[in-house]
């Protein structure tokens, strides 16, 4: 089965979170549970030395929903059998079999899972399934300002933009085998070593 994916280009992202913002309303989630989240990364420091500044401080934006992997581990986590692979080869929840022990959220290496605490049972992002349905895109990528989003068929957003999955902090693609593909930042290779950090992890 062809795999859907996600595009995030982590060098034209501003940070707005209007696609955040378009998947709660879309979803019509409650404040604080979000789906699609914005990660401020910032990092390095000023150093003034005769004039000259070095290790300058930085800071880039990474859009994050599930990546719907190709070996998820939420699946092999769920208890219950909740989550699956949906006839189009996304994750999802079948909320009549879900009990919200969040078993699933503590395996995702990107904290997709969320519970929904109207209905005590998890969500998370479905990839607009309804509008896959159909041939249209993802509310996120649609609403993208800066279009640093993009959405399709992952042999085809690696035709288009490469086959890097892997930015920091994000985890090794190695784990899940996600379905994104990520454009790096300049500043996210060396990250690690500038003292780098999830500046909003409050948010998340």
């Amino acid at each position: 089965m062809r795999k859907y994916g996600f595009y995030i280009d982590t060098a034209n992202c501003s940070g707005c979170k209007t696609c955040q913002v378009a998947c709660q309303d879309k979803n019509n989630l409650e404040p604080g549970l979000l789906w699609r989240k914005i990660m401020d990364i910032e990092g390095g420091e000023w150093k003034n030395d005769s004039g000259v500044f070095s290790d300058y401080p930085f800071a880039y934006h990474i859009s994050l929903a599930c990546n719907h992997c190709s070996d998820p581990l939420c699946v092999r986590a769920c208890p219950t059998q909740a989550l699956h692979l949906s006839d189009i080869g996304t994750v999802d929840i079948d909320q009549d079999k879900c009990i919200g022990c969040g078993y699933c959220t503590w395996a995702c290496p990107y904290d997709a899972p969320r519970l929904d605490k109207r209905t005590g049972r998890m969500s998370k992002c479905d990839m607009c399934y309804d509008k896959i349905k159909i041939n249209e895109n993802p509310v996120c990528v649609d609403a993208c300002p800066m279009r640093a989003l993009d959405f399709g068929y992952m042999d085809e957003l690696q035709e288009k933009y490469g086959n890097n999955r892997a930015i920091f902090p994000l985890a090794s693609p190695d784990l899940s085998d996600p379905n994104m593909v990520v454009r790096l930042h300049k500043d996210s290779p060396g990250a690690s070593g500038k003292n780098a950090l999830i500046a909003n992890r409050e948010e998340l």
